[in-house]
């Protein structure tokens, strides 16, 4: 009897194929945020702060401090003075979040 219920479960085992190219995206593809509230600008950081905090100036004159998104963190980006970013800015008009570096 045991013999017969392993074979069963041989014949149900399948290999699976892998889809990772199917899953990858393309740098073109890239999407900052679902939340739709968030507005992004491209800013040129001119202030390098402590805690990971960056001085961001857009192009209508205005700054803000920005902090670094987590995955900004987790794959090590850095970001130097004098770099473009992309930034969401939440709409109470508080600290900017860095996306992405141009």
């Amino acid at each position: 009897m045991s013999s017969n219920f392993n074979n069963n479960n041989k014949n149900k085992v399948k290999s699976k194929k892998s889809n990772n190219n199917k899953n990858k995206k393309k740098r073109e593809d890239f999407e900052v945020s679902n939340d739709e509230d968030l507005e992004v600008k491209e800013g040129r950081v001119i202030e390098a702060l402590p805690a990971a905090l960056f001085r961001v100036k857009f192009a209508d004159g205005k700054d803000l401090i920005c902090f670094l998104r987590g995955k900004i963190k987790v794959f090590k980006i850095k970001i130097l003075v004098g770099d473009k970013v992309l930034v969401e800015i939440d709409p109470y008009g508080g600290k900017g979040r860095i996306v992405r570096r141009m």
